[in-house]
């Protein structure tokens, strides 16, 4: 399986976060956190890369998922 560069952009109460999170672990996929609740730039990166407030925001080799859209994820991941 081929290495993905995933981002995932998050708040500590957000329960699809979580779930989104959980996910990518079942599939083994690593993945990089960024907490955009503490994280003014993480924030701002996410608003201008999605066009959203809302998390989760998934960033999956450069293509944006918003929310725990898991057929989306699955596509991008060749799942």
């Amino acid at each position: 399986m081929s290495q993905h560069t995933v981002v995932v952009y998050s708040t500590p109460t957000c329960p699809w976060c979580d779930r989104a999170k959980a996910y990518l672990k079942q599939l083994g996929v690593p993945y990089e956190e960024k907490d955009v609740s503490r994280d003014i730039e993480a924030a701002t990166e996410m608003t201008r890369l999605s066009g959203q407030m809302g998390v989760p925001v998934l960033n999956i080799d450069g293509k944006i998922v918003v929310g725990f859209d898991k057929e989306k994820i699955d596509r991008l991941l060749g799942q």
